[in-house]
């Protein structure tokens, strides 16, 4: 088995709890007219296909790490990264998440808006010159290289959060 395949098997765990988050702001309650007029009780924020990258870290990454996020930026390969898959418009939601200590619930987590960050992407861009925004991070695998943005350095970027509140 591949890291790629024994990690996505790790992460997947969580997705029951991801797609309980995601429902809860993603989906709302129209207004009264929608219901009498329209036959809708709920109704989603988009009418259109909503993709949502999610990535789960272990615990331990959460006091360090806590108050961003990373982006897979380079592969030794050359395959196509996350970071160039966002910048080309694919995606529109980031759910980054932290597991806890017992790796059965998260213990935080973000949904961002990537319409947001494809914005700050470019203008940091713009503004300095070419050079890519975020911090340039080797994957102890060597192998693949990532890009950390922190999350209050990119306006309107968080949708909603869940903030770690130990013993909680």
């Amino acid at each position: 088995m591949t890291d790629w395949q024994e990690n996505k098997r790790w992460s997947d765990r969580f997705l029951p709890e991801i797609k309980h988050i995601l429902g809860e702001h993603l989906i709302a309650e129209p207004p009264v007219e929608e219901d009498m007029e329209r036959n809708s009780d709920l109704m989603t924020l988009r009418l259109n296909t909503v993709r949502v990258s999610c990535r789960v870290r272990k615990f331990e990454y959460l006091a360090p790490f806590g108050d961003e996020f990373t982006i897979r930026a380079g592969y030794t390969n050359g395959a196509k990264t996350e970071l160039t898959k966002i910048i080309e418009g694919w995606g529109d939601f980031l759910f980054y998440g932290f597991a806890d200590e017992r790796e059965e619930k998260l213990a935080q987590w973000i949904l961002g808006d990537l319409r947001c960050f494809r914005i700050y992407h470019s203008r940091q861009l713009a503004q300095n010159g070419g050079a890519l925004p975020g911090r340039l991070q080797e994957n102890t695998d060597k192998l693949t290289t990532f890009r950390v943005f922190k999350y209050n350095e990119i306006p309107g970027f968080v949708v909603a959060c869940k903030v770690y509140a130990p013993g909680a």
